[in-house]
């Protein structure tokens, strides 16, 4: 008999979301966490705090209300990094409570410390509850590696966690600086890139691509691209870092390949992400992780071997807490022998820049690429009376439909809300639903989710048209 029906490695979104559907499943189950990580990387380091950073920088910054209350408003002056973090902790010890009381209530067992495999079937935690240092072995029948990812370090650059960081060590920093590199245009390198921004600090980003979020629609990420370079944002595309020099007076330069020199007081490594593999001793299992510390799964978020699972981002793609908690959740069912239903393709993708974008759906360079002919409905803010109301005069929203059957192929929003407005034309599309709907629905007034029918109708003016010329 083993200790556990269920024992999962990490608390965060997936493995959370594990433990609890095993335990409601009536299975015996146990997580595995540093005492000080409980929530994981999203909770701690991850998109809590930066979701939280970017809430208050928004508010006290009075970026939003700038264009109804003149350029020069803003709730306080000289914002500091303790503005910024009172909000941070608070939202972070409450978040951290409620998991506790979760896992908790379902009366799943936690064993603080780090565990590593010694045998397929069993993982030895330690740093825990014992003060000499001894070792707790647990055995369980299924066990669940959800340990999440850590920022990847080039071994080249001498991260000092003070001049030269990457993106946990943001929500350390002792002031707000005054410039600043951030070195990658992905999402997490642009959402503080925005941030800070926001704040003020003079950012410039590098990125040895051609343009930035290549997965989103051009035209969004035109649009985001101008609003940044409104707030003084400077982009290097097509620039690779050659190295960065730390100087004895403080700050860095950032030498580019190309000769260019950037000096800043900070400079941000986004170079991607590690899985947190390399402490498990995954051979002690029979596994291995890639060059970038991922597992490899089956539909059912198993492993080669078959009692082990893995969930979250340390499996990959699209490594998003949203999608972690779904496969946690399925993974568990499957591992508990439950029958349950796929993730439905159809999947948001929120990026938290200021202002945010979120899409869903393909994209158009995406539809051209595969001969799917669409029209285009686009709704601005400014032609709303609620963008007019809250002094959003650049968001916008974009339908993408068939005109052979009407449906929608993708949904692409920009600006307040987006990542909120998505869900509206993620249901209509998740359902069949056709662009006749969004034509025919009443919206409550004024809204901005009123940009659906706004951006339906323009789209349907288009087909009509298209339609009287080939009558």
């Amino acid at each position: 008999m083993n200790d556990f029906d269920l024992l999962v490695l990490g608390s965060g979104p997936g493995g959370q979301r594990a433990a609890i559907a095993a335990a409601k499943l009536g299975r015996k189950v146990a997580v595995v966490d540093r005492r000080e990580m409980i929530g994981g990387v999203c909770i701690n380091t991850g998109t809590i705090p930066s979701k939280t950073l970017r809430e208050a920088v928004l508010y006290l910054t009075g970026l939003n209300q700038r264009e109804l209350y003149g350029q020069s408003y803003r709730v306080k002056d000289d914002i500091t990094v303790a503005d910024l973090g009172m909000r941070t902790q608070h939202v972070i010890g409450r978040e951290t409570d409620v998991i506790r009381s979760q896992l908790a209530r379902n009366h799943v067992t936690v064993l603080p410390g780090t565990g590593r495999f010694v045998e397929p079937n069993a993982v030895a935690v330690s740093g825990g509850r014992d003060p000499g240092g001894r070792e707790q072995k647990v055995t369980a029948d299924r066990i669940v590696i959800a340990t999440g990812t850590r920022p990847a370090r080039p071994e080249s650059v001498a991260f000092d966690e003070k001049t030269i960081i990457d993106s946990d060590g943001i929500i350390n920093l002792d002031h707000v600086p005054e410039t600043m590199v951030v070195v990658g245009a992905g999402v997490i390198g642009i959402e503080y890139a925005s941030m800070f921004a926001a704040l003020g600090t003079k950012v410039t980003v590098v990125e040895r691509r051609e343009r930035m979020l290549e997965f989103c629609d051009l035209e969004i990420v035109e649009a985001l691209k101008y609003h940044l370079r409104d707030l003084a944002v400077t982009f290097r595309f097509g620039e690779t870092v050659a190295s960065v020099e730390r100087m004895a007076r403080g700050g860095a330069i950032t030498v580019l390949e190309s000769g260019k020199r950037i000096p800043a007081d900070t400079v941000m490594y986004s170079a991607g992400r590690q899985g947190m593999t390399d402490g498990l001793q995954l051979e002690a299992a029979g596994l291995a992780a890639d060059h970038r510390g991922r597992i490899k799964v089956d539909e059912h978020y198993r492993t080669e071997v078959p009692h082990i699972y893995a969930v979250g981002d340390v499996i990959g793609f699209p490594s998003l807490a949203a999608t972690s908690m779904e496969q946690g959740r399925l993974a568990a069912h499957h591992a508990c022998g439950e029958p349950v239903s796929d993730i439905i393709d159809l999947q948001p993708i929120g990026i938290y820049t200021i202002p945010e974008i979120s899409f869903v759906g393909r994209t158009e360079d995406a539809l051209t690429e595969a001969k799917v002919p669409f029209e285009v409905g686009v709704s601005r803010y400014r032609e709303l009376a609620r963008g007019q109301i809250i002094g959003d005069s650049y968001g916008m929203l974009k339908l993408l439909v068939s005109p052979e059957d009407r449906r929608l192929l993708g949904v692409h929003v920009f600006g307040t809300g987006a990542t909120e407005l998505v869900h509206i034309g993620q249901t209509v599309m998740g359902l069949g639903g056709t662009v006749d709907y969004l034509v025919n629905a009443v919206f409550n007034y004024p809204t901005l989710a009123e940009s659906y029918k706004v951006a339906a109708l323009d789209a349907m003016n288009k087909m009509r048209h298209m339609a009287r010329l080939t009558e």
